[in-house]
């Protein structure tokens, strides 16, 4: 039983308020062919939506099956008119870019029947109508008359209760509404069809009951029920949904009749994805360049093994504290964090022998260092001390033949002073914030938060002779401990600090070097060169000493045995290397070597592991990064190119749904909910944002060729754009993402449409 209890319905326009329904009550039977007359303008459309659900009631109350209505959502009113109602409209509202038989199975798409039983009921809808022989056609290749007959079908299809028919034979002929209406007559046998008509002899031919409207009241009614009537009520309402499928469906098809203006905004959409895909390609293909370059250049370069040792991660958050970088303040700050950081390596012979013990096919070469101070006198606090050149002082390689090497020009510059080939000049290194071990200015008695450059410029040591500072004791050798005596001696060599250098910005090299005093490798000419007749001048040297594979020196042979014991000789008891430095035959080795120390540090506690630095990955971590840099600034750009994509897309879905909103109307006529509305224009993006990845990554693989071209002949590198899968899938994500993103709006307004308003969209 459908019964309206008390309905007003009124519309404002302005200060106009038209009153469409006053106070209308009408019970319907569950069967039987309700015509309802009245001049335009009377309330028969509106009564007919408030029936479907299409529009609202303002008071009074829809009763189905004995329930009321005022508390039904949205959603609610959606199942109602999907499940009970079956709409046919005078200008029949088929969906053009769908063929006859997707137009009738739209309703069981929406009742969510699988394909195969929808596909059942369609076609049997459609046989009933006697239109089964066009069901591939579009509707704009059917006559009116067929037209109307696929909206009776489609009204007809899910087995609704009630049929509403406004003006069904309004736009066609005389032979075509006996037609339509003889149909119409067939249905209401066993449902309720309540027909909005102008024509009195058809509802007088064809209807079981007529109702009269006039100005949104009643004025007659043929055959009211009477209270003694039994009700068959059979209304059932069942939840609809809208499959993502079905939706794609929908919007490929719609997209399929656009197909220019849809390649059109693919293709803009797709210009940041080529973008960012060529900047990847490059970027990929370059490293793998770098990569190759620097296994074949850094392949030997040594693993180090040293005393104290940090990670690159330690060695850069020493970086980070308030001081600024290539600072032109004239002051040294000490270093406070360096020791707490550095890993102190407790070398000794049980590792140097499991280091000999490597693989010698992986092994090019190994040099181990056993250093002694230099004779090193200063004076601090007016009291003369001695100094450790070992852990103070380094040399940096800068003078062949008598001329400034390119090592030190190339990498280090004066910020105080100047750099000289004397070899009396000392030079203090500080790192890029001017800072220097703390240690190292404590040695040299400077206990403060800064020191001014001129403060310690001019800092006088005296080198001591080996004979001198030195006294035989037995067999062995005594440091003198009469400093007083021995700084002032005559013939002693007066080193002082001559300047302050620094290490250039783009100089990886530099940033190596760590901080310190540092001298000219012509000081230690001289000392060799002058002390060439003292017993134990050796021992005063940086002394080096190679372990070479078979194919170079064997330090078995006899000759190795004698230099071997005569270092020792020279060193004393502790015959530990300060430093050990393992030379790789290639790339490969270089990595199975790595694992080969790794393995002598398992099951050890931290302070008895021995750790190392991997040279050639600490110059390509240091160095690496510059690249990322440039892709990440690179793509930042192409990313705006995205943006505006992005912005496009919603404005070209929002003209979309502009053009859609009749079929969005049609669809909420068939029991669609906001959601699915909202699902077929993600879907319609979705497949845009898909598309224009797609695209673009195929438009970018294309272009790789002649950019590879270009590069090859300016630079003679073959290959180098290499577009990585991975990114292309990323791309596409991205695309798809950007472009559901600037849909959202537009779908959701779609969603927000009167379905009233929206079927009278032409």
């Amino acid at each position: 039983m459908l019964e309206l209890r008390n309905i007003k319905k009124s519309y404002q326009t302005g200060d106009f308020i038209q009153h469409a329904l006053k106070d209308v009550s009408i019970k319907f039977r569950t069967n039987e062919f309700v015509a309802i007359l009245g001049p335009s303008g009377s309330g028969k459309t509106t009564l007919l939506n408030i029936i479907g659900g299409l529009d609202r009631y303002d008071q009074g109350d829809l009763i189905i099956n004995h329930k009321s209505t005022k508390k039904f959502k949205d959603q609610n009113w959606d199942f109602y008119r999907n499940n009970c109602i079956g709409f046919i409209f005078q200008s029949y509202n088929l969906i053009s870019h769908i063929n006859v038989l997707e137009n009738v199975e739209m309703s069981t798409i929406l009742s969510g029947y699988s394909k195969k039983k929808r596909r059942k009921k369609a076609l049997e809808a459609l046989e009933k109508v006697g239109l089964k022989d066009h069901i591939h056609k579009k509707p704009n290749q059917l006559s009116g008359g067929q037209m109307q007959r696929v909206a009776i079908a489609r009204s007809l299809v899910n087995d609704p209760d009630i049929i509403l028919a406004d003006e069904p034979t309004g736009a066609l002929d005389t032979k075509t509404s006996k037609q339509i209406m003889d149909l119409i007559k067939e249905i209401a046998k066993d449902k309720l069809v309540i027909m909005v008509t102008h024509n009195p002899d058809l509802a007088k031919e064809y209807a079981t009951r007529t109702i009269e409207f006039q100005d949104g009241e009643i004025l007659k009614d043929s055959n009211p029920i009477k209270e003694t009537e039994e009700s068959k009520d059979k209304f059932k309402i069942k939840k609809t949904s809208m499959s993502y499928q079905s939706a794609l469906s929908l919007s490929f098809n719609n997209l399929k009749t656009k197909k220019g203006r849809t390649f059109i905004t693919a293709f803009a959409s797709s210009i940041g994805i080529i973008g960012i895909a060529l900047i990847l390609s490059l970027s990929n293909g370059f490293k793998i360049k770098i990569d190759e370059f620097e296994k074949s250049t850094l392949s030997q370069a040594p693993i180090i093994v040293a005393e104290q040792t940090m990670s690159t991660e330690q060695f850069q958050n020493i970086e980070e504290d308030k001081h600024e970088e290539y600072t032109k303040k004239e002051e040294i700050y000490p270093l406070k964090n360096f020791q707490s950081e550095a890993h102190i390596n407790q070398l000794n012979n049980d590792y140097v022998e499991y280091v000999k013990k490597a693989d010698s096919s992986l092994v090019g070469g190994i040099s181990m260092t056993r250093s002694t101070n230099l004779n090193l006198l200063t004076k601090i606090d007016d009291k003369i001390k001695p100094i450790n050149s070992i852990s103070l002082f380094f040399s940096i390689p800068n003078s062949i033949d008598g001329k400034t090497s390119m090592m030190i020009e190339e990498h280090f510059e004066a910020i105080y002073g100047k750099i000289t080939n004397n070899k009396e000049d000392l030079y203090l290194l500080v790192d890029s914030k001017n800072r220097i071990s703390e240690d190292t200015l404590k040695a040299l008695g400077y206990d403060s938060e800064k020191v001014n450059f001129k403060d310690i410029i001019g800092k006088e040591f005296k080198v001591v002779e080996n004979n001198d500072y030195y006294q035989k004791v037995g067999s062995r050798y005594i440091m003198n401990n009469d400093y007083e005596q021995l700084y002032h001696q005559s013939g002693n060599l007066t080193l002082k600090i001559a300047g302050v250098i620094r290490g250039k910005k783009d100089s990886d090299f530099a940033k190596l070097s760590g901080s310190g005093i540092t001298y000219n490798s012509s000081l230690l000419d001289y000392i060799i060169d002058h002390n060439k007749d003292s017993e134990i001048v050796k021992a005063q040297q940086e002394v080096d000493y190679h372990i070479l594979t078979q194919e170079h020196f064997d330090l078995d042979s006899d000759e190795g045995k004698k230099q071997k014991e005569q270092i020792l000789a020279y060193l004393g008891a502790d015959t530990a290397p300060a430093m050990i430095q393992i030379y790789p035959k290639d790339f490969d080795s270089k990595e199975k070597l790595l694992k080969y120390l790794d393995r002598y540090n398992k099951g050890k506690n931290e302070k008895e592991k021995i750790l190392y630095i991997d040279q050639a990955e600490l110059i390509t971590s240091l160095s690496g990064n510059i690249m990322d840099a440039i892709t990440l600034v690179l793509v930042a750009f192409s990313s705006i190119a995205l943006i505006v994509s992005s912005i496009m897309v919603g404005i070209i879905t929002y003209t979309s749904v502009l053009e859609r909103t009749k079929e969005i109307g049609i669809l909420r006529a068939l029991g669609a909910r906001k959601k699915d509305i909202r699902r077929v224009f993600n879907a319609e993006v979705l497949i845009i944002g898909f598309s224009s990845g797609v695209l673009g990554i195929l438009i970018a693989r294309i272009l790789i060729f002649p950019i590879n071209n270009v590069i090859e002949k300016l630079s003679d590198l073959a290959g180098v754009a290499k577009l990585n899968p991975v990114h292309a899938v990323i791309l596409i994500l991205i695309s798809v993402i950007l472009t559901l993103i600037g849909g959202m709006i537009p779908a959701r307004i779609a969603s927000k449409k009167d379905p009233v308003i929206a079927l009278r969209t032409e």
